[in-house]
């Protein structure tokens, strides 16, 4: 057999394509995939895959129904909101579901609000391995502007924390609870609330959500604190947690992350409150005392924000009230939380950013501090696209969902399809008595919504966080004329 030889430059070429060619080719393992999914892939596929069980269990666990099984749309839609915790519901989950239903939907919630990569993390931790950099990104959700967190710390913080605060909040309730449900049967109603409340998920075992406890300030400020808990995000706690354990002398200032949600969620609750009070103190709030109007007024500006839960009836509110509550919906809680929405930090930047445009300064200061321009852009950036799916959403549910005659379809419609859009994306569920009417159609449209609003937007910012490059070139300015 003849021998061909080749120079040392062919053979070296040879070997460059060979190289190139074979990792294209060669059979990957599990390990290198894993290696090659980023953070927000793994978060999508995570929820992706946690909702999937979720709706395979409310098809096939026994024992889950008083009658008929959902259908698979249905059990699609409930575990979807479970695991995104939002608590839009297509039917009753009082009468519909037994305890042990009940219980699942619980466990969803409870991994849902958690998320599932920290429990990940956690068993990693206990069998002793070391968190690799990937999954430390993605657990302590770092990125530019945030505090520095000890990944570790966090998650058991996390764990211990959320806990905690259930375990307390279901004892405050089972104390308010135990007079009207007596000793043994206001031991589910407690836990299951106090779960929903921290995760702010809006899942609740009365038909009436909390209508019934109008009258119930105890009651109505127990819920509140664990809703506004775990809307303000465990990177706050955590902060707050380590400067209250230090002492005067040695305590630091509170980071801008902080100042920033804790400012503007208090002011959030106080114009939501006041806005909600003037538009319905002759309406929904009107059979109530005083002190019950500014109970349940306050009650339904925090549960807006981020949890579902309702004391009034909202599908009579006024139209003013309507979009308030829309506007506090789509703005959300605090980051790294279990609420929803485009977070308060968001919005509290691009604040800044107009009053700083206002004033004529070129820079966003804040408390002596700068805010980076690559922070703007993120908030910008975010919130064009939260305000383009949102807009999508809607003119696709009108079309779904509207008369065939769309001159029959009327102002109320408009609204009622708007605030459901806008619930389902800011994975809230308060709804106007809107989600059982939905047609298959329509109810798939709001899976899509409350995914996308609980994971969609996690894994934009995520992902303009951790890809951001410095481009090694621009090109010439040109001016554009504005406004």
């Amino acid at each position: 057999m003849p021998v061909i030889r080749i120079g040392r430059r062919a053979a070296g070429a040879a070997n460059s394509v060979v190289a190139r060619w074979l990792p294209r080719h060669r059979s990957r393992s599990a390990a290198d995939i894993w290696k090659r999914i980023t953070p927000a892939q793994m978060l999508v596929l995570s929820f992706a895959g946690l909702v999937l069980v979720g709706t395979v269990g409310l098809r096939v666990l026994p024992g889950l129904y008083t009658g008929e099984p959902l259908s698979w749309i249905d059990a699609l839609f409930t575990a979807t909101s479970a695991v995104c915790v939002t608590g839009l519901a297509v039917v009753d989950t009082a009468t519909f579901f037994t305890p042990w239903g009940q219980a699942w939907i619980l466990v969803l919630i409870q991994a849902g609000g958690l998320g599932l990569l920290t429990l990940t993390s956690l068993i990693l931790l206990t069998v002793g391995r070391r968190l690799s950099l990937r999954n430390e990104q993605l657990v302590s959700g770092t990125g530019e502007g945030l505090p520095t967190v000890d990944v570790r710390r966090l998650i058991r913080l996390v764990l211990r924390t959320t806990f905690a605060i259930e375990a307390v909040g279901a004892a405050l309730l089972y104390a308010s609870w135990v007079g009207d449900f007596g000793w043994t049967g206001a031991i589910w109603p407690s836990i299951f609330h106090s779960v929903s409340a921290f995760c702010n998920a809006g899942f609740s075992t009365f038909s009436l959500s909390l209508m019934g406890e109008t009258q119930s300030p105890a009651t109505l400020v127990i819920v509140m604190a664990l809703i506004i808990l775990g809307g303000l995000g465990f990177l706050t706690i955590s902060e707050i947690v380590d400067r209250g354990r230090r002492s005067a002398r040695r305590r630091p200032r509170l980071s801008l992350h902080v100042r920033f949600v804790l400012t503007a969620t208090v002011l959030a609750l106080v114009v939501g409150m006041f806005t909600f009070a003037w538009f319905e103190w002759d309406n929904t709030l009107r059979e109530m005392s005083v002190v019950d109007k500014v109970m349940n007024a306050t009650f339904a500006s925090v549960s807006a924000r981020t949890a579902g839960f309702n004391t009034v009836d909202f599908a009579q509110i006024t139209a003013p009230s309507a979009l308030l509550m829309m506007i506090l919906m789509f703005v959300g809680g605090g980051p790294a939380s279990t609420a929803g929405g485009i977070k308060v930090t968001t919005v509290a930047v691009l604040g800044a950013l107009m009053l700083a445009r206002i004033r004529g300064q070129q820079r966003v200061s804040v408390w002596n501090r700068s805010v980076p321009d690559e922070t703007i852009g993120r908030a910008i950036g975010l919130t064009i696209l939260a305000v383009s799916v949102v807009v999508v959403a809607l003119f696709l549910m009108i079309a779904i969902e509207a008369p065939a005659d769309a001159r029959a379809a009327g102002q109320e419609d408009f609204v009622r399809y708007a605030f459901e859009v806008v619930s389902a994306f800011g994975t809230v569920g308060l709804s106007m008595n809107t989600t059982p009417t939905l047609s298959p159609n329509g109810r798939l449209l709001a899976v899509a919504l409350m995914f996308i609003g609980r994971v969609g937007i996690l894994s934009v910012g995520a992902a303009i966080a951790l890809t951001s490059r410095q481009a090694r070139f621009r090109y010439a300015y040109e001016d554009v004329a504005i406004g």
